[in-house]
């Protein structure tokens, strides 16, 4: 639109534009600056993770565990309690796909056993003329899909009237790949169900402390000053010797993770009160006070949201520490007891070093516990920083 020129010595009219007003007239965005621009924190939140590669591998990792923990039956080639009393302490067996020149497929060889008796050992030796296929989708073992239903159906087994151990047995003859996955029910399901525990009463806690302080801060925190003074493994050792050993084995698993979700809230509660004591103190505090919200609201609904990042880091360490809790627990004999299985009493098979140079594949149950404590340590690192997407 051209304007007219004003005459010389008369005012200038006032003009406004009633054009709407459009601010990418004056600075065009590329389209992935524009997509960046209109993402919502979540959105935010996921690229970032993303582009933390080791983080995303170690939740794919452990989503797939805890997948096989929902199967363990089926994946599991043999039955847990099932003994094969002509293999003690059988080494693992190898998998080949070539016979002879020939390829055949997955298979194993069969196996004859000698007894030494100078050390008084099992000999195994392959019999390379006794080719095993192993089976997929196959019948096997029966079993009750978590104790429901039952069933025989394994996504594989060994060769009708063969055998087939990958990991090798123990001092009774039972498949370990077949315990280790068993295991994993209660190794994984017990950091998860701890951390619960120990989550609920670290905000409650710790944010009621932090939030008003007073008489019932002080004494929070010399409970938590006195519960940390205690050497860890020690009183996991005295509370689990507690239990009598007349209770069921599920009754035992609930206590022992009862006692870890107990034990490990101290430090949670710590860091929830010293974010509150700095946080409570912002206007939007003092806002949502004057409308009337309750503590309890203003602690869950503003309060809380403003460190989860930190939450979630101590959640994603906090699991790891009770699994190993759990694993030493057992291991000591203090913890879970049979029939229920977990990595830490696969790892009792393993106690004196004779049985670790003789059979050293009792060892591999410890494999899954690092595998796992590294992949959670990971994901904390990816979650931590996705927390906080504009950082």
């Amino acid at each position: 639109m051209t304007l007219p020129l004003p005459t010389p010595g008369a005012p200038l009219e006032h003009y406004v534009s009633t054009a709407p007003f459009d601010p990418m007239q004056f600075e065009t965005m590329s389209a992935g600056q524009t997509r960046y621009y209109k993402a919502s924190q979540k959105q935010l939140m996921w690229w970032k993770f993303k582009r933390h590669r080791v983080a995303v591998a170690s939740g794919i990792f452990l989503l797939l565990l805890y997948a096989i923990v929902v199967v363990a039956e089926f994946l599991a080639p043999y039955e847990l309690h099932t003994r094969n009393v002509e293999f003690i302490h059988a080494p693992p067996q190898r998998i080949h796909l070539f016979n002879e020149g020939a390829f055949v497929g997955p298979f194993v060889y069969g196996r004859t056993m000698t007894l030494d008796l100078n050390t008084l050992r099992r000999v195994y030796t392959d019999k390379k003329q006794d080719v095993q296929p192993i089976r997929f989708l196959c019948r096997g073992d029966n079993y009750r899909f978590w104790g429901l239903v039952s069933s025989n159906l394994h996504l594989v087994c060994p060769a009708i009237g063969g055998q087939m151990f990958l990991l090798g047995t123990d001092r009774l003859g039972r498949d370990v790949l077949s315990r280790i996955i068993y295991g994993a029910r209660i190794s994984l399901t017990i950091g998860l169900i701890g951390i619960s525990i120990s989550f609920v009463l670290g905000i409650l806690i710790g944010g009621f402390a932090g939030y008003h302080g007073g008489v019932f801060d002080l004494l929070v925190q010399r409970i938590i000053e006195v519960l940390q003074s205690l050497p860890s493994l020690p009183l996991w050792m005295a509370l689990a010797a507690i239990m009598p050993v007349t209770w069921s084995p599920i009754i035992i698993y609930f206590g022992i993770t009862i006692i870890l979700g107990i034990l490990d809230w101290t430090g949670l509660a710590r860091a929830v009160r010293s974010k509150l004591l700095s946080l409570r103190e912002e206007d939007y505090v003092l806002a949502a006070q004057l409308m009337g919200a309750r503590p309890s609201r203003i602690i869950g609904r503003h309060l809380v949201p403003g460190f989860m990042s930190h939450l979630i880091a101590t959640a994603t360490i906090s699991i790891p520490s009770m699994i190993l809790g759990e694993t030493a627990l057992s291991f000591l004999g203090l913890g879970l007891r049979p029939p229920i299985t977990s990595w830490g009493i696969l790892l009792t098979e393993a106690k004196s070093v004779s049985v670790i140079a003789f059979y050293p594949w009792l060892l591999f149950p410890m494999i899954p516990v690092i595998l796992v404590i590294l992949a959670f340590n990971f994901l904390g690192d990816g979650l931590r920083d996705a927390a906080d997407p504009y950082k």
